[in-house]
């Protein structure tokens, strides 16, 4: 069976939408909810874990070990980083990081150890590529987004690089799929209280349009 990981709850609620899922098709678990569906003979289960890496970690470790997953593919939206992609834009990343490991004053910001390097040789190259930046906190304030541009980070989230960890610890193949649904915006010469709401509200406007979009794909 494969795994299909969704994170917040707006991007659940758009995928059982896409579906039409019914109630009695929802199953509890510890992290959030699950349905199965099967697509062109595969079985898929898709599964809410809730946002931050420990959700997304403990999520995923419970399915991978319930269902005996032979593969995760991450869904979801992120913030853009590098500005060469726009808003709906989709990426199936090659490399996938976690930046928040490392006590940055006197240590490379992404360490090489918790780099997860993606084979995506078997998918061919008919689709956007970088590395996605992964950390508890979200890109909000400019400066955090300066600091990931400068390190050469395409995509931000605060789940899949974790996910793509643990997978790796499962030895099993792991696939992120994820839309750009904003950019962080420059909040220094503005209130930034609003700049972040601006920000949020961008983000719930095209949180459906991202998920239709791949979805649409499977």
């Amino acid at each position: 069976m494969i795994g299909i990981s969704v994170a917040t709850k707006w991007e659940y609620e758009a995928t059982l939408e896409y579906f039409g899922i019914k109630d009695n098709e929802r199953v509890g678990y510890p992290y959030g909810e699950y349905f199965i569906r099967t697509i062109n003979d595969i079985e898929l289960v898709f599964y809410s874990t809730g946002v931050r890496k420990v959700n997304g970690v403990g999520g995923n470790q419970y399915m991978i070990s319930t269902f005996n997953l032979t593969k995760v593919i991450v869904v979801g939206t992120c913030a853009g980083i590098d500005d060469t992609f726009t808003n709906l834009d989709i990426l199936v990343p090659n490399k996938a990081v976690q930046y928040d490991c490392t006590v940055k004053e006197i240590e490379p910001l992404i360490k090489q150890s918790f780099v997860v390097d993606i084979d995506l040789s078997k998918y061919g190259n008919d689709f956007y590529t970088g590395t996605i930046g992964t950390a508890d906190k979200a890109v909000v304030m400019w400066k955090d987004y300066l600091e990931l541009k400068e390190n050469e980070i395409t995509i931000a989230d605060t789940e899949a690089g974790a996910i793509a960890y643990i997978c790796k610890k499962n030895d099993v193949e792991c696939i992120i799929i994820k839309g750009i649904s904003d950019f962080p915006t420059d909040e220094r010469n503005t209130d930034k209280l609003e700049s972040n709401i601006e920000q949020i509200n961008v983000y719930l406007e095209n949180t459906p349009k991202v998920i239709t979009k791949y979805l649409a794909n499977i």
